[in-house]
């Protein structure tokens, strides 16, 4: 009887061993997809980011031609009524 309860003993340890080992496996594979999605993220984010300043830049440097333009043609008119 002293035997039996032995070995259901250890056979509980083995297949607690195993299950932790499988637990270990499968958070182990779990950080790895956290630590992938999170790049992957992180590389979304840089992109964006860079676009919308890509963005930013090109609008702010139409407005400032646009601007400039009407200051050249304010100046002509200023000189051609100094002409006259």
């Amino acid at each position: 009887m002293m035997k039996l309860k032995s070995l259901t003993a250890v056979s509980l340890l083995a297949v607690s061993a195993l299950l932790l080992t499988g637990c270990d496996q499968a958070e182990k594979s779990a950080q790895q997809l956290m630590g992938k999605a999170a790049e992957t993220a992180k590389q979304a984010i840089d992109d964006t980011h860079k676009a919308a300043e890509q963005a930013l830049s090109d609008a702010t440097g139409k407005i400032i031609s646009n601007k400039e333009k009407p200051a050249d043609d304010s100046e002509k008119k200023e000189g051609s009524s100094q002409e006259i």
